[in-house]
């Protein structure tokens, strides 16, 4: 995790985002420093996927202002993007081809020298290379999502976005995607995660915001967050409350329809 007065590798200010009367975003606020993982967490419908979108210059905000990697996402949406990946809540790889001639394409796409070298240091750096040569459609759920993020980081974006990136995967195949996340920090790399996993943002964030009804009602560390509520003792035991007695504490238990 990256310290220092260095400027924030994402900054978000007052971020607005309406489809007629449905308010979506209401004035967004944070930071993420650069170098570290930061999580958006919030309940379907929160307005996780709208902000990804927003931040990721694939949507106009209504309101407010965001820098990515220093670049403005409305004045330079064309540096944001030569700045960023984004992987989706689905692994988007082509499951005919086999996990090396994914790469291979997404390394041509990007106009990169030697594509076959850098789809073979991407398959181990994601330790996937004795199942290179095989279509990816034979790939377990973990595998394929491994695939997608080493697609996504061909040509070494400094900023990644990952957007819900556990979805539907079984709890073996999550783990492996979570150390893949973490040695991605430890390599420099600034990650955006959204989640509605209360566990996913608690293992791996350095910061953790809470998104609900549009607004960032909390922003901090998992021990300020927890700070938030009192901890309660039984006799001599002490409890420290969860990220989940946190979040349920802050919003509720009602959900939303997914955005």
């Amino acid at each position: 995790m990256t310290t220092g007065t260095r400027e924030p590798a994402i900054s978000v200010r007052g971020v607005t985002k309406s489809y007629k009367d449905l308010h979506v975003l209401r004035g967004v606020d944070f930071d993420v420093a650069a170098g570290s993982i930061f999580a958006l967490l919030g309940s379907n419908g929160a307005g996780k996927t709208t902000l990804v979108r927003i931040l990721s210059t694939l949507l106009k905000a209504d309101g407010g202002t965001a820098t990515v990697h220093g670049f403005d996402v409305a004045s330079a949406p064309r540096e944001v993007r030569e700045s960023i990946s984004l992987t989706g809540q689905f692994a988007a790889v082509d499951e005919v081809l086999t996990g090396r001639e994914n790469l291979v394409l997404v390394a041509k796409l990007r106009h990169l020298k030697n594509p076959g070298a850098v789809a073979d240091d991407m398959l181990a750096r994601f330790s996937l290379t004795d199942a290179g040569n095989r279509r990816a459609g034979t790939y377990s759920g973990g595998m394929r999502r491994r695939l997608d993020i080493a697609m996504s980081l061909v040509g070494n974006p400094p900023v990644v976005f990952l957007d819900e990136p556990t979805t539907g995967l079984d709890p073996q195949a999550r783990i492996e995607v979570w150390r893949t996340v973490r040695q991605l920090a430890e390599d420099g790399t600034t990650i955006l995660l959204t989640t509605q996993y209360l566990d996913e943002a608690e293992h791996l964030a350095d910061r953790i915001a809470i998104l609900h009804e549009g607004t960032i009602i909390q922003n901090g560390t998992l021990t300020e967050l927890k700070q938030l509520i009192p901890s309660a003792r039984v006799e001599y035991v002490e409890k420290q409350p969860t990220l989940e007695d946190v979040f349920l504490a802050l919003v509720g238990h009602s959900g939303g329809e997914s955005r």
